[in-house]
Parts: C-alpha cells; sequence; structure tokens
C-alpha cells in the first residue's frame, strides 16, 4: 500500500579510505528504511558525492558538495581511517568542511573513526598527523564512535542510526513539522516530481518486462546493474556509482523492494508499477 512520508536527506562524508563503509552505511540505511518507515511515516535516502554530482567548471569543487548536496542533507553521516582528504582552502579536507558546516547547521553530525590494523609502511604521515588534530577536536566537542572492524562498525551504526532518528531534536521537529504540513505532505507523495533522469529511466526499463526486475551483479571487474535488456556501470566506478544512485532514489520512494538479503534483486512495487503507468500516458 502507498503512503506519504518524510523524507531525510543522509550525507555520507568520508574521505577515500573507506569505501567499505561508506556502503555499509548505505546499506543499513536501506535497511532502517525496510523496517521503520511504513510505520513512522519516515524515509532516510543515501547522498553521496559521487551519485549525486556532475562535472561542472567554474566552480570549486567543494564548492559544487556544499550547495548541491550538503545543504539540503538533515542528518551526516562520516567515517575516517587513516586519511582525512585533499585540503580545499578553506578547511583540512573537504570531508572535514562538509562535518563543520553541517554542525554549524545546527544539525545533527555522527562521526567515526576507525582502529582497524594498518600496515606503517603504506600510511601517509602526513595525512594521519592531520587526522589525529582533527579526532582530538572531534573528542573535545564528545561527538565520535570507534570501531574494530566493519562488523562492529555495521553494530553501532545500525544501532546509532535508530538512537538519532528517535533522539534527535532536529529530526524529531523536521518530522513532526512535515508530517503536520498537508502541503509538504502532498509534494512528497508525488515521487516523479523528485526523481532524477537515471532513476525514471531504470524503472522505466525494469518495467518494459513483466517481471518488473532489477539486477545488481558485482563480480571481481566491477558491478553491472542490469534493468529490462540493458546494462550499466560496469568496470567504472563513476558510473557504477551513478546508477547505485538512481536506484536509491527507487527504493527510498517505495517504488522498488529488494528480495533477499543479498541485495541483487530488486522488484518493482504497486506504486512503482503505477507510476509507471503513469509515465506512459
Amino acid at each position: 500500500m502507498a503512503y506519504t512520508a518524510t523524507v531525510i536527506p543522509v550525507m555520507i562524508a568520508s574521505p577515500s579510505d573507506v569505501a567499505e563503509e561508506r556502503n555499509v552505511i548505505r546499506e543499513l540505511i536501506h535497511e532502517w528504511n525496510d523496517i521503520n518507515s511504513a510505520r513512522s511515516k519516515v524515509m532516510l535516502t543515501p547522498i553521496r558525492w559521487e551519485t549525486h554530482t556532475s562535472p561542472e567548471l567554474g566552480i570549486r569543487p567543494q564548492d559544487l558538495i556544499n550547495q548541491r548536496l550538503l545543504v539540503d542533507c538533515d542528518l551526516l553521516i562520516g567515517v575516517f581511517w587513516t586519511r582525512i582528504g585533499s585540503p580545499t582552502g578553506s578547511e583540512a579536507s573537504g570531508t572535514v568542511e562538509e562535518i563543520n558546516r553541517h554542525l554549524d547547521a545546527g544539525k545533527p553530525a555522527m562521526i567515526y573513526f576507525s582502529s582497524k590494523p594498518v600496515a606503517p609502511e603504506s600510511l601517509d604521515r602526513e595525512q594521519y598527523e592531520s587526522l589525529k588534530l582533527f579526532k582530538t577536536e572531534c573528542m573535545q566537542k564528545g561527538m565520535i564512535e570507534s570501531f574494530n572492524d566493519l562488523a562492529d562498525f555495521k553494530d553501532k551504526v545500525r544501532r546509532q542510526l535508530a538512537i538519532s532518528i528517535s533522539s534527535s531534536p532536529y529530526l524529531s521537529s523536521l518530522i513532526s513539522s512535515t508530517q503536520n504540513d498537508p502541503d509538504l505532505s502532498a509534494s512528497q507523495s508525488i515521487p516523479e516530481n523528485n526523481l532524477s533522469d537515471d532513476a525514471v529511466n531504470l524503472l522505466k526499463l525494469a518495467c518494459v518486462n513483466e517481471d518488473g526486475s532489477i539486477l545488481v551483479l558485482k563480480h571481481l571487474g566491477g558491478t553491472d546493474i542490469q534493468a529490462g535488456n540493458q546494462s550499466f556501470g560496469g568496470r567504472s566506478a563513476r558510473e557504477v556509482a551513478r546508477w547505485e544512485g538512481a536506484l536509491d532514489e527507487l527504493i527510498s520512494f517505495g517504488l522498488v523492494i529488494g528480495r533477499g538479503s543479498k541485495g541483487q534483486i530488486y522488484d518493482v512495487t504497486h506504486k512503482g508499477w503505477t507510476l509507471f503507468e503513469s509515465l506512459k500516458d
């Protein structure tokens, strides 16, 4: 059954050395939706620069992320291991700039630091020293969590994400105000007004065949996202991120639903088929 939900964009912020953790955050956001969204009428959507930006000249890359993505996000999840990231000119890194701007706006952030073992010869000492300074700053603000491995990270984020959604004054106020505003509720119930072109195309392709399925096939060379008779992603990390972002949108709006526990098969829901029929008109 279709339902109206308050959509909360969640910014995933990190340097380049925690790719696995970034994927875990995305998976846990979808898991939270599967368990809680129908009851709470709240939907989380993962926002990542690699899936939600496009190349553009004449503007500082970090400004593009700040203006197009960060400003609209209501929750931020940041994660670090051995690197802090590239300096932006005004902050130690883009990730640090995102976190500070988010906090300055009075919005909640969940910050994690990995304690996983690392080979000393692989460390960039300058990066690591800068990261330690930033970690000390965060500890003084009392807003960090450490984890030992991927399983520990998954357990902590799963539990603490639920706590943040239910107990953050900022998020509680946001959810209450949007769910009590009929105009906002109406606009959020019309997903075609909010879907990207990629998400619309992916939905249309999935509905071309009667099985209405999207397959995510991971292999040594990359990831293939298949719908209809077409395949996207492949060996290009940027293309994979682009089409994972499109799939994230369809999941967030309840237009497709995952089958099984491995995140490999997604079926179009009744809401998705209904939207597909309206797009044909």
